[in-house]
Formats: structure tokens, sequence, C-alpha cells
């Protein structure tokens, strides 16, 4: 198992199994209704590992962009009607509003990873990953005992 140490690169961090780190997950916050939404309260078990407001605004965003996938409009009514006149074969031809957008959020969750958390010894999974139900934030530095 690898364990960071002072003057061990950041690079290095990322080879850990995220499986072997201590994990804090972000729950979804149903209480606007069903739509993919997670909670901005910060965990305390990020505290002195990330500032409150990066994280909120990583949350936020990433509120934001799942906001969009769901939103319906008239690109996404004809995106429906086209795909219904085809008996769904165009889907093999393009990806969908909803799919454009989850590669934009795995896009961004890479991004903020190299750039925000994995300096901070931390690591944000997809939440696609794990079915949208929770975003998973691994601490690299530290193991989950096992």
């Amino acid at each position: 198992m690898a364990v960071h140490q002072q003057g061990q690169k950041m690079d290095d961090m990322t080879r850990i199994l995220p499986s072997n780190c201590s994990k804090v997950f972000i729950q979804r916050d149903f209480s606007d209704g069903t739509a993919v939404k997670f909670q901005t309260k910060f965990p305390a078990e990020l505290d002195g590992k990330i500032e409150a407001k990066m994280f909120e605004s990583t949350i936020n965003t990433l509120n934001s962009m799942f906001c969009e996938a769901e939103s319906l409009n008239s690109r996404n009514y004809c995106e429906s009607c086209f795909a219904c006149l085809t008996a769904y074969l165009s889907y093999l031809c393009f990806d969908t509003h909803y799919e454009k957008v989850l590669k934009k959020i795995g896009k961004y969750i890479a991004e903020q990873n190299q750039t925000v958390y994995v300096p901070r010894g931390l690591m944000l999974v997809d939440p696609v990953e794990r079915g949208l139900r929770t975003l998973e934030i691994c601490i690299l530095n530290e193991s989950n005992g096992r």
C-alpha cells in the first residue's frame, strides 16, 4: 500500500487506489425534488484540507451542470421526437444532450482534481461512477484501515 510521506510528489498520490483511502460522501439534496443535486454543507472531515468556499464553489458548479443536463427545452424536445421517428436508431449516431453534459461534468471533475483537489491530498470521484447517488471524495493520504 502506498503511503504519503513528506517530500513525495503529489502526482504519486494519484497512484493510490481510491479503495484504500478514507472517504467522505456528499449526499444528494432532495429538498427540491428528485433532480440530481448535492448538498453544499461542508463536511467536517475536510476541515483543514480544503477551504469551505472552494468546496462549495465546486458543488454549486456541479449542481448547475446537472440542472442544465435535466433542463427541458425545444432542442431536447426535437431531439426526442427525432429519436422516436427513427425508432431510436439516431442515438447510435449522436449523443443526447444529457450524455454531452455528463461528459462535460466528467471533464470538469478531472480538471478540478488536477488543479484543486489532488494538490491538497483529495480526489473527487465522478458521481456517474456511483449511480448519481453520492459524490465521493477520497482523502488520498489517509488509509481506511483495511
